[in-house]
């Protein structure tokens, strides 16, 4: 099988106040953030089965990435500006993580309400669905989707880190 160079995946594991966070990548962009809990290593597999090579470790490639998540756990990075790679997200999963980026910070909307903005306004459980299978968490903000009672619902990470990045992001002062 012949990879392509945009489909050679690299990685690098960092720091943040949610536990040490997988980040992976192609050159195309960003593809894979992953919690602890996800366990490392099957998400490695995983991408190595959809590319057709390993990841490889590249510590300093993802430099940039590290940055905004950084500012972003620090309170002064509200949207993301790294190019991202959804190559392999298809359908009505691509449309809801494209819908994402519109809650603002410190903002939630419902299952329903995603689902609505998709044009799908009976679609909540796949809108939860496509959340569940977000490749990029905290990057596309799927903490700030909740149920329709204000519950927290479910997370990749979670519940107490969805709670948490919710309450941070609650804590920051308005966008100037």
């Amino acid at each position: 099988m012949h990879v392509s160079r945009s489909d050679e995946v690299f990685y690098d594991v960092v720091a943040s106040p949610v536990g040490p966070l997988l980040l992976a990548a192609t050159a195309a962009g960003l593809v894979r953030v992953a919690f602890a809990g996800e366990d490392h290593d099957a998400v490695l597999s995983g991408l190595a089965r959809d590319s057709g090579t390993p990841a490889t470790m590249q510590r300093g490639r993802l430099a940039e990435a590290a940055g905004e998540l950084d500012e972003y756990f620090a309170g002064c990075r509200e949207r993301f500006g790294l190019p991202l790679d959804l190559r392999r997200v298809h359908g009505f999963r691509r449309t809801v993580l494209d819908r994402l980026p519109e809650i603002g910070r410190g903002a939630t909307a419902t299952y329903a309400e995603v689902a609505a903005g998709t044009g799908s306004p009976t679609a909540a459980r796949a809108v939860g669905a496509a959340c569940g299978a977000n490749p990029l968490p905290v990057v596309l903000p799927c903490h700030r989707v909740v149920r329709g009672d204000g519950s927290l619902g479910g997370y990749l990470g979670g519940t107490e880190t969805k709670r948490m990045l919710l309450a941070l992001e609650a804590s920051w002062r308005p966008a100037a």
